[in-house]
């Protein structure tokens, strides 16, 4: 008796990521659950260095402010609730100094530069199709940074909209960038302010406009977080508390899947290295003196040495 309908995978069969591999992560806040994992591992990655932006044209902003190394000035942050806020960037970019907020922001696109045009894999995660407009400037914002409502207008993107834009994203990234595999995903997080049914709107509008540009013989390609929380795991026990976003048993699950078709074989081994010494730096000694622990730190330190050698990037 089958009590689950599962969705059938196959390995990705070129370009897998491994530790010679270079991942940005962008978009949604389930950009940092992979890119978490992508840490956990020690996978060369960046993750979403302008915060999470949840709507595909805040990415297309940023990687075009990134690919033009456009340049933050006073014109581009505003001062609100006794901090400086920029409405391209999340608000955990916000900052109490003018200057500290556009040495920061300035800082960031320089790095995401050198990003994308190194990356071997570009993961973009959209969240939502619902988007807010800036009615002074007449421009969509990333982030409303608590804002009063009333100087934006809230508007539902159309599918066409979405696949214009993402194909935009494709083109800025091949200009800089020819070789890294494109990865789309729609997160599996529950926008429900939004309400019920406009959620589900939106989530069909970004997986209707991925799918008129997803080609893997041009190295675009889809991964299906969404239709794995919303099949496989089809039960409120797989969400945390808030009933929005999935808990660590759903994470790890979408992961294992992710695993399954986008890590190489290759690097499994150094994965299983990599844990060990993980869960050897977060135990806990019950006599922390003790000639064994000792004993355990010193094999620790070797393990990390060896690890070290052959990836010297690696930083525990």
């Amino acid at each position: 008796m089958r009590l689950q309908t599962t969705i059938p995978f196959r390995p990705q069969q070129h370009n897998q990521i491994d530790y010679d591999s270079s991942v940005l992560l962008l978009g949604s806040c389930f950009v940092e659950n992979i890119g978490n994992k992508l840490d956990y591992f020690k996978f060369q990655n960046l993750q979403n260095p302008f915060g999470v932006l949840f709507q595909p044209l805040a990415i297309e902003k940023l990687i075009t402010n990134t690919i033009n190394k456009q340049k933050y000035t006073e014109d581009d942050i505003f001062f609100h609730n006794e901090q400086w806020h920029c409405y391209d960037a999340h608000s955990k970019l916000s900052h109490a100094s003018k200057e500290g907020m556009l040495n920061d922001l300035n800082k960031r696109i320089k790095s995401t530069n050198q990003q994308i045009n190194e990356s071997t894999h570009i993961i973009v995660t959209l969240g939502t199709a619902w988007v807010y407009r800036h009615t002074e400037t007449d421009s969509i914002v990333a982030n409303c940074h608590k804002v009063p409502q009333k100087k934006f207008l809230k508007e539902l993107l159309l599918v066409d909209e979405i696949s214009e834009s993402l194909q935009s994203i494709e083109e800025l990234i091949r200009s800089v960038n020819k070789k890294a595999s494109i990865l789309f995903t729609v997160s599996p997080v529950r926008h429900l302010k939004d309400g019920f049914l406009e959620n589900m709107q939106s989530k069909a509008h970004l997986i209707a406009a991925i799918h008129q540009i997803v080609e893997p013989r041009n190295n675009l390609h889809y991964f299906p977080s969404y239709e794995i929380m919303m099949d496989e795991l089809r039960d409120y026990r797989f969400y945390t508390e808030d009933m929005l976003h999935p808990n660590q048993t759903a994470v790890n699950y979408i992961w294992e899947k992710f695993q399954n078709v986008w890590i190489s074989n290759d690097a499994f081994q150094t994965m299983e290295d990599v844990g060990i010494v993980q869960k050897g730096i977060q135990h806990i000694p019950f006599n922390p003196n003790s000639e064994a622990h000792q004993k355990f730190l010193k094999n620790l330190e070797q393990k990390k040495m060896l690890l070290q050698k052959k990836h010297s990037y690696m930083l525990f």
